[in-house]
């Protein structure tokens, strides 16, 4: 192999690297406004080439960002192997996640153009009456954002918050807040949305156990989220001001709008339920299988027959399968309702349909497998190593780290997503096999989930499809949703590091 000579040999040097790398990600995507996923792929390509010598691709190493190994020899200088080692991380992450994305996007769009996300929101007005709206939007934000994007949720629950305080009389702010607050939370802590999802698979945790992990955790910063929404709306009581896109004539359709219009109440649960109980229900079978070899006569008999039908339904591409599967049922039946019986070219609605949140969910695959190759980069650079060492020497909680590193990116760059993609792959060089950590890497990803939900601000697009949508000022829209997000940032963090020492779950 050629290796190009090394600038420093410093222990530091691949801190530097990083510096640089991260520095370039912020300046490109907020400055320069070049594409997120071509600006990962050109950070990943030069740590690559800042790294000094790479290892060949080989059988032994291909699509795996472990330790630096010493291979034989070839031609290929090191500037080669670097965007070798780049595309194969790319192909690597997105071949991991993107079918999973997609699926959440036929999902997503599904559930909204049939009513059926409408329907889930108006049982839980059913159930807990309009008096507890504000915990009923939260309740939606919450459940809808596990399998639909943060924006879409917010498209979609925005209407029926300004109906709410139409009814209400009052307390806009505090609906708003409540809803939106929580769909935050899972949207940066529960996969199967891309950047949890993403955060898991770095780890090497399974996705059933970063889903219950994530959405407990997340029951008490949504508490914070409706107490914080209350004294908010008390304090500033902001008016509820005219927005395109949710007229009054808009508002009256979906006050008036008929139940028996909507899909029913256990199809429109069905494709939230569906990857929630069979993900989850698979990991903690195989955690009982683990402790209790015995239990249940899960080893013998039916119980093997019983554990091979769940592992290939739990499997997330299987469940999410499943869960596009039943939403496009659903959408579907409802067309044929909605004609009056009649079914039409139902091939064509559908494909005309999905169109847009497949071409989107694409984009969000590029960017994804980009920040795969970036996050694998990065890991392959040594700069691991060069992380302990620091941390070492300074005392720092990894799990303050974690979530420190990647609130700094979410802050300087904007995406969540984004932030998340880096946070993992740099944790993830430093954590190598988890064996340094005393506690559950699930405290680890955890703690990157609520440093990307830190300060959304005027870099980031759900600040403003917040900040539009809601007729709020850009002063107004800071002094809440800005303020709401950073105290579940801080409380999540420190839900982890209380966790991790008294609760390490090993």
């Amino acid at each position: 192999m050629i290796h190009t000579v090394a600038i420093s040999s410093s222990p530091y040097w691949p801190l530097f690297v990083l510096l640089l790398s991260v520095s370039w990600v912020v300046f490109g995507i907020t400055k320069l406004k070049i594409h997120a996923f071509l600006t990962l792929m050109v950070a990943a390509i030069f740590v690559g080439m800042l790294s000094g010598p790479l290892p060949e691709l080989s059988i032994e190493n291909k699509g795996l960002f472990q330790n630096r190994v010493d291979l034989p020899t070839s031609s290929e200088t090191d500037y080669t192997l670097a965007i070798k080692w780049s595309l194969l991380g790319f192909g690597n992450t997105a071949g991991g996640v993107g079918l999973i994305i997609a699926l959440a996007a036929i999902v997503g769009t599904c559930m909204m153009k049939s009513g059926a996300a409408d329907r889930v929101v108006r049982f839980l007005l059913s159930v807990f009456g309009e008096k507890y709206a504000g915990f009923v939007l939260l309740l939606s934000g919450f459940l809808l954002s596990i399998p639909v994007f943060f924006d879409t949720v917010f498209f979609l629950l925005i209407p029926i918050a300004r109906a709410m305080a139409v009814r209400a009389g009052g307390k806009y702010l505090y609906f708003v807040l409540a809803m939106a607050g929580a769909g935050a939370i899972t949207h940066s802590m529960v996969p199967p949305t891309p950047g949890p999802l993403m955060i898991a698979e770095g780890l090497g945790i399974e996705v059933g156990e970063a889903m219950v992990a994530g959405i407990i955790a997340s029951i008490l910063p949504a508490c914070l989220v409706l107490y914080l929404a209350k004294w908010l709306d008390s304090k500033y009581n902001f008016p509820m001001r005219e927005v395109a896109g949710s007229s009054k004539k808009s508002l009256e359709i979906i006050v008036n709008k008929s139940d028996e219009d909507l899909p029913s109440v256990f199809l429109s649960f069905l494709p939230i339920a569906l990857p929630v109980v069979l993900i989850s229900g698979l990991s903690i079978l195989n955690l009982v299988r683990i402790h209790y070899t015995d239990f249940g006569g899960l080893d013998s008999g039916l119980g093997v027959g019983f554990f091979s039908v769940l592992s290939f339904l739990g499997e997330p591409n299987m469940a999410m399968a499943l869960a596009a599967v039943s939403s496009v049922y659903i959408l579907l039946k409802q067309s044929i309702q909605d004609n009056g019986g009649k079914g039409g070219r139902l091939t064509s609605l559908l494909s005309k349909e999905l169109e847009e949140p497949l071409s989107t969910a694409g984009m969000i695959i590029l960017i994804t497998g980009a920040g795969g190759a970036f996050g694998g980069m990065v890991r392959l650079s040594g700069v691991g190593n060069s992380i302990e060492n620091l941390s070492s020497e300074l005392n720092l909680s990894y799990v303050l780290l974690a979530w420190l590193v990647t609130a700094i990116i979410r802050i300087a760059q904007g995406s969540a997503t984004v932030a998340m993609i880096t946070g993992v792959g740099l944790m993830a060089a430093v954590l190598g096999d988890g064996s340094v950590l005393s506690y559950h890497p699930l405290y680890i990803f955890l703690a990157i989930g609520f440093g990307s939900i830190t300060l959304s601000w005027m870099n980031d697009s759900g600040f403003w499809v917040v900040q539009r949508l809601s007729g709020f000022t850009e002063k107004e829209t800071l002094k809440t949703w800005s303020l709401l997000l950073t105290s579940i940032s801080l409380l999540g963090l420190a839900i982890c590091l209380v966790g991790s020492y008294l609760l390490p779950l090993q």
